[in-house]
């Protein structure tokens, strides 16, 4: 039985291919790799029904994943997270059918664990000893605790601002952990130079091409969740953007498959903030990739990303979906981040917050219209980033009466 219909690494930009037998990084181009599958064989082989008798986790869906020999399989038991109703919030936007995606309840508390488990699984099997990336932290936690599990050695770079939990998870597992005193693009350029050393596997976004198969199975999920009928609007919090480009790309192969209708694809909306809206800029101005945002900042830390590598393939996934590209405010991520605790009970991130914020927004200016299914990616817990909640919490003292609420 094949365990993987994984055909060839390809160039979106200039077509040259590339074999999976072999460390790959970018093209010659410049350009990230992408893979591809035999999704003719794979047609006439795989079933929806027989997904029924599988595990709940990510790795179902294995045939259209990159690992070929399940002994290097790397788990957590990560994957098929929730697609969750929120009613009295969608009411309150005025959104008929809204639904979250909350990947704040896969292991290491974010959606990053996903990339890791495909990523560090195919790492493995190539025979990687060491691997490198920079990151803004929960994709820097995961990617070491995943390689904790593998044996495999992480160096791990990140903005000394980025959440203090996500610095612990790295410290914790044994990574080598070095903070610099900058942006995630500060972090990038130092382990560009790391990875120089021929031993030392690169694995920064998109410059491996693996990563994105394993983001790839939210959209393999949210399809399945759905009935294989997909929403109508799916929001996204974007940085690097791997997670749009990863659900893009695995509805497009539902498509080939006929697992889903064809013409079928989800409007996609790349979700920014308005201290860091590199691709929102891009878009607005109809231009297929962005230019480096200075000075950015934004409390949603894993949407801090002033270029991002793979901007132009976000930018065509929303072209392409007629979809859009949509910068919040700050302030505005605080209050969607307590309204969903307050109306649904769920604690979601500031990425998540900025989609929903993202969601009030286009539903107020009709882009969403009514009666459609909206479907908003929470990509992480909200307790992994305590310091964004500061409540004046009022202090008792022994034998003190509460006084009732009016």
């Amino acid at each position: 039985m094949t365990y993987s219909y994984i055909s060839h690494l390809y160039c979106p930009k200039c077509s040259k291919t590339y074999c999976t037998s072999e460390t790959h990084h970018l093209c010659t181009c410049g350009s990230p790799l992408l893979v591809n599958y035999d999704l003719e064989a794979l047609s006439v082989s795989w079933t929806k029904e027989s997904l029924k008798e599988r595990s709940p986790d990510l790795w179902r869906y294995h045939e259209l994943l990159p690992l070929q020999d399940p002994s290097h399989r790397v788990t957590l038991g990560e994957g098929m997270t929730p697609l969750l109703s929120l009613p009295v919030l969608g009411d309150d936007m005025n959104i008929g059918r809204l639904d979250m995606k909350d990947e704040g309840v896969i292991p290491t508390g974010s959606f990053k664990a996903r990339g890791a488990a495909v990523g560090v699984s195919k790492a493995r099997e190539l025979g990687v000893r060491e691997l490198a990336m920079p990151t803004n932290g929960n994709a820097g936690a995961a990617w070491s605790l995943y390689a904790a599990r593998a044996s495999i050695i992480p160096t791990i770079v990140m903005p000394v601002d980025a959440p203090k939990i996500t610095r612990n998870e790295c410290a914790v597992s044994g990574a080598r952990l070095f903070l610099v005193n900058g942006l995630i693009s500060d972090a990038g350029r130092i382990i560009s130079q790391a990875v120089k050393d021929p031993d030392i596997y690169d694995v920064s976004t998109l410059k491996e091409p693996y990563r994105i198969e394993g983001k790839k199975t939210m959209g393999l999920e949210i399809a399945e969740q759905t009935g294989w009928k997909l929403p109508d609007v799916i929001l996204y919090p974007t940085g690097g953007g791997v997670g749009l480009i990863g659900i893009y790309k695995a509805i497009r192969e539902l498509q080939q498959l006929g697992w889903v209708e064809d013409g079928r694809m989800p409007r996609l909306v790349a979700v920014q903030s308005e201290g860091c809206a590199p691709i929102v800029k891009a878009w607005e101005e109809g231009r297929t990739e962005s230019d480096f945002w200075e000075n950015s900042e934004t409390m949603a830390f894993g949407i801090n990303v002033p270029k991002a590598i793979g901007d132009f393939l976000v930018l065509d996934a929303v072209y392409k979906s007629n979809g859009c590209a949509v910068a919040v405010s700050e302030s505005s991520i605080l209050e969607e981040q307590q309204r969903a605790a307050q109306m649904e009970g769920t604690f979601v991130c500031p990425e998540g917050a900025a989609s929903f914020s993202a969601a009030r927004k286009l539903r107020r200016e009709n882009w969403i219209k009514d009666g459609e299914h909206v479907v908003v990616l929470n990509t992480g817990a909200g307790i992994k980033y305590p310091d964004t909640v500061n409540l004046d919490i009022p202090v008792l003292q022994p034998g003190d009466v509460l006084e009732k609420k009016v």
